[in-house]
C-alpha cells in the first residue's frame, strides 16, 4: 500500500502547472500584447517536456516519466507585411511507446519510472520485474500481441535541436527522433545518416545503431548533443552499460564534412556503466564527465540497486581533441553531487545549483587549477545562444528563484521565477583581482534579492523577477539582427499565473499560460506578451528555430500516425 506522504509526492506531477494537458491545438491564432520585433518574422519557439498519457497514481512518478510533448509558437508571415500572427500548437511525439500505450492503454507503463530506478529505497527486485516487464512487453509486440512494434523505448521528451535540416527530439534511452516545423508532425528515428519517414534517396550512410545488443545500446544517444553552426556537425556521445561503456560520435552535415563523419568512437577510461546527462564542446575540444555514479542492471542479482552512487568517488573531468578520443586527459576535482551525500573532504555546505568555473591546466596535468562559482545564486538550465556556444561567449542566461534552492526543492517542485543573465567575462576580471576561495569560494557573494535591491544597470548579474505568484521555464535567446552586442536581442519563455489555481492547487480547464518576449539587453522590459489559448505545464528543454532554418528542413516522405 502506498503511504499518504509517497502519494503526495507523486501527485505533485498531476497537479497545479506539472499536471499534463490533454488538449491538443493546432495552429490556434493567438492575441499578442505589445510588439512583436521583426526578427521573429517565420521563426517558432518550441519546447519539449514530459505529458503522461495517463494519469496513473499507483506508480512512482518522476518529473522525467512522461510522453514526450511539444508546444510552440510559430509566428507566421502575414502577406505582404511586416506583421505577424503567432500560432500555438502542442501535440505528442509518436514514438513506440506512445504508439503502444495510444492503442493499448492496459499495458501502460512500459518503462519503469525514473523514482523506481533512482531511489535507493526500491528494492533490487522491483526494480528487476520492471525490466522484465518492459522487455516482454516489445517482445510481445514484435510477436503480434501489441500491433505496435515497441522497437524503441525512448519517449524523447527532455530536449529538442536542430542539425543539417533536421529538428530532432532527443531523451537518453533512444535515438534522436525527427520533427517537422511547425506542424510539430512526428517524422521518425535519425540514427545518423537518415530518418524513418525521409526520402528514399536521402538514406546513406552508416548508423549510429546495428544489429544485437551492442547496436542497441549504442542508439541510446544523451539528451544534449551539440550542434557546431560554423562547421555544421553534431557533436553526441552514447553511455551504456556494456564494455567499453561510452561511445562518442560526430554527424557531419550531409556527409560531406571537412574532417567526415565519426561514430561510435570508445572513450578510453570508463571502469562502468555512468549516469552522465551533458558534455562540453568547444571549437577544438570534448569535455566529458565520469560521475561516481555507476549504472550495471547486474546489481540487482546482488541485491544492490542498479543505479548505485560511491561516496567515495570523485567526478573526473576527461579532456580530448575533437577528433580525437583516444587521446584523452583526465583532471580530477571535488565536485558536488545535487542532492546526494558529497564525498567528506567536499561537504563544507549543502550542497547547490550555480554556475561554476573551473580552469583546466595548459600542460594537461591531473588536476584542475581553478575551481569556484561564479556567483551564489542558485543557477539552473543555463543557456548560451546557440551560434555563439562553442565560442568565448561572454553572457550566460538561466534560471533561479528568489526563496530556497534547486538542491533542497527538486524533491518535491521547482519553481522559476527569476531569469538570469551573467556577464561571465566581467566576473573572471574579478575573480582574477580577488580570487575566491578555491571549491566552496563564490566570485559574487550577493543573494538574488540582494542583487535586486542595487538595481544597478552596469550589474555583472542582471535578474529579471517575475511578477508574485507567477513562475516561467527554461528561456533560450534570439538574436537581433546586425545587433550591436552579443547580448542584443530577446528571451522567449513560457510563463504561467498560478493564482489560477483553485483552492486544491489544481489548474481549471481555463488555465492560460503565456509565451513572453524579454529585452535581453536589459531585462527588465517585457517587449510583446502573446496569450496562448492553455497551459503549457512545467517542462523540460526548448529552443528557438528561425525562419531560415524552417525554410531549409529536408523533405518528408510520410509522417508518423496514430491511424
Amino acid at each position: 500500500m502506498i503511504g499518504k506522504e509517497k502519494i503526495a509526492n507523486i501527485r505533485i506531477y498531476f497537479s497545479g502547472n506539472y499536471a499534463p494537458i490533454y488538449t491538443v491545438q493546432h495552429a490556434h491564432p493567438c492575441e499578442v500584447q505589445g510588439t512583436i520585433p521583426e526578427e521573429f518574422l517565420g521563426g517558432q519557439y518550441v519546447r519539449n517536456g514530459s505529458n503522461s498519457l495517463q494519469d496513473d497514481d499507483r506508480r512512482d512518478l518522476h518529473w522525467f516519466d512522461g510522453d514526450g510533448m511539444l508546444s510552440g509558437v510559430f509566428f507566421r508571415r502575414m502577406s505582404g507585411s511586416k506583421v505577424q500572427q503567432p500560432l500555438y500548437s502542442n501535440r505528442y511525439i509518436l514514438t513506440d511507446v506512445h504508439c503502444a500505450t495510444a492503442e493499448y492503454p492496459h499495458i501502460s507503463p512500459i518503462i519503469s519510472s525514473a523514482t523506481t530506478l533512482l531511489s535507493p529505497m526500491v528494492s533490487p527486485m522491483k526494480v528487476f520485474m520492471g525490466m522484465l516487464r518492459t522487455m516482454a512487453l516489445m517482445l510481445s509486440s514484435f510477436l503480434g500481441f501489441v500491433v505496435r512494434p515497441i522497437r524503441r523505448i525512448s519517449t524523447a521528451n527532455t530536449n529538442i535541436l536542430y542539425h543539417d535540416g533536421r529538428v530532432l527530439a532527443t531523451m537518453e534511452t533512444g535515438p534522436p527522433m525527427r520533427v517537422y516545423l511547425p506542424s510539430l508532425n512526428t517524422v521518425g528515428w535519425f540514427t545518423g545518416s537518415s530518418a524513418e519517414g525521409e526520402l528514399p534517396d536521402e538514406m546513406m550512410g552508416p548508423s549510429i545503431g546495428g544489429p544485437g545488443i551492442e547496436g542497441f545500446h549504442n542508439e541510446m544517444t544523451t539528451a544534449h548533443p551539440h550542434s557546431d553552426y560554423q562547421t555544421g556537425e553534431l557533436l553526441l556521445f552514447h553511455s551504456t552499460f556494456i564494455f567499453p561503456f561510452v561511445h562518442y560520435s560526430i554527424i557531419s552535415a550531409g556527409w560531406a564534412g571537412k574532417h567526415g563523419s565519426y561514430l561510435n568512437q570508445p572513450v578510453p577510461g570508463f571502469t562502468s556503466g555512468k549516469m552522465i546527462h551533458d558534455f562540453g564542446v568547444s571549437r577544438k575540444h570534448t569535455i566529458m564527465l565520469d560521475v561516481p555514479l555507476s549504472m550495471n542492471p547486474t546489481n540487482i542479482t546482488r541485491n544492490k540497486p542498479a543505479i548505485e552512487y560511491d561516496p567515495h568517488g570523485r567526478t573526473r573531468f576527461g579532456v580530448f581533441p575533437r577528433y580525437c578520443p583516444a587521446q584523452i586527459q583526465c583532471a580530477s576535482p571535488i565536485y558536488h553531487m545535487g542532492d546526494l551525500d558529497a564525498p567528506a573532504e567536499a561537504n563544507h555546505e549543502n550542497p547547490e545549483c550555480r554556475l561554476y568555473y573551473y580552469q583546466f591546466p595548459a600542460d594537461r596535468s591531473s588536476n584542475i587549477t581553478e575551481q569556484w562559482a561564479l556567483s551564489a545564486i542558485p543557477f539552473e538550465f543555463p543557456h548560451v545562444p546557440r551560434h555563439i556556444e562553442m565560442t568565448a561567449a561572454r553572457f550566460v542566461y538561466g534560471c533561479s528563484m528568489s526563496e530556497g534552492n534547486f538542491a533542497t526543492r527538486q524533491k518535491s517542485s521547482v519553481k522559476i521565477d527569476c531569469l538570469v543573465k551573467m556577464d561571465v567575462q566581467h566576473l573572471l576580471q574579478v575573480a582574477e583581482a580577488h580570487p575566491p576561495t578555491q571549491i566552496t569560494g563564490c566570485v559574487d557573494q550577493r543573494s538574488i534579492n540582494e542583487i535586486l535591491a542595487t538595481n544597478n544597470a552596469d550589474d555583472p548579474i542582471q535578474v529579471f523577477a517575475l511578477p508574485y505568484g507567477w513562475y516561467a521555464q527554461e528561456c533560450s535567446f534570439v538574436p537581433r539582427k546586425d545587433g550591436i552586442s552579443e547580448d542584443d536581442g530577446w528571451l522567449v519563455t513560457y510563463v504561467f499565473d498560478e493564482s489560477q489555481l483553485d483552492a486544491n492547487g489544481n489548474a481549471p480547464a481555463t488555465s492560460r499560460s503565456e509565451l513572453w518576449i524579454i529585452d535581453a539587453r536589459n531585462m527588465r522590459d517585457i517587449v510583446a506578451r502573446v496569450l496562448l489559448p492553455q497551459r503549457v505545464p512545467y517542462g523540460m528543454h526548448g529552443d528557438w528555430f528561425s525562419e531560415e532554418q524552417i525554410l531549409n528542413q529536408r523533405e518528408v516522405a510520410e509522417f508518423r500516425s496514430l491511424d
